[in-house]
């Protein structure tokens, strides 16, 4: 049965495999606003927060970035926001809002994020990708997820933060 989340109250299926917590994070591959390729998810050896939003075009998810850069700054970790915008307006919303402690990325180019089970099947915003955070460990197991219920709302950050700092003991 597919992961459904909700558009202003309406039920919307989302795509894809449905990740859960001690499950080994899929390697994908986004591009980022300067047009290098980044592999996010699996082993890395280093804690990584991997973010997914519809748009940075949108009041949500441009403060939910915000955010997380700011939260995010003096933690010892890979976050990655991904979209599905262009990382010609990405580049141009890290430079107008200093975003410059986390990397934004687009899932334009391979629509990898389907492994992560967030992008979105149906309705209004088919083909972009639900709001939603992964913590993944050094070792690439997911040791946290939120998929968030209503797409127009933002994460639970104090959540997020703490499985990250579990993870820095």
């Amino acid at each position: 049965m597919a992961t459904t989340v909700n558009l202003k109250g309406n039920p919307v299926a989302l795509a894809g495999p449905q990740l859960n917590v001690g499950d080994k994070a899929p390697e994908a591959v986004v591009v980022a606003s300067d047009l290098s390729e980044k592999r996010i998810g699996g082993a890395k050896g280093k804690v990584q927060v991997i973010i997914t939003v519809p748009s940075l075009d949108t009041p949500v998810c441009e403060k939910e970035t915000k955010t997380f850069n700011e939260k995010c700054a003096g933690y010892d970790v890979d976050v990655t926001v991904v979209s599905m915008d262009l990382p010609f307006a990405e580049k141009r919303f890290c430079e107008s809002f200093n975003i410059g402690n986390i990397t934004v990325a687009s899932d334009f180019r391979y629509r990898d994020m389907e492994k992560y089970g967030v992008l979105i099947a149906e309705g209004a915003l088919k083909g972009i990708l639900a709001r939603a955070v992964f913590v993944v460990d050094k070792d690439g197991t997911v040791t946290y997820k939120q998929i968030v219920p209503e797409i127009t709302e933002e994460p639970n950050y104090d959540e997020v933060l703490q499985a990250v700092a579990n993870l820095l003991k």
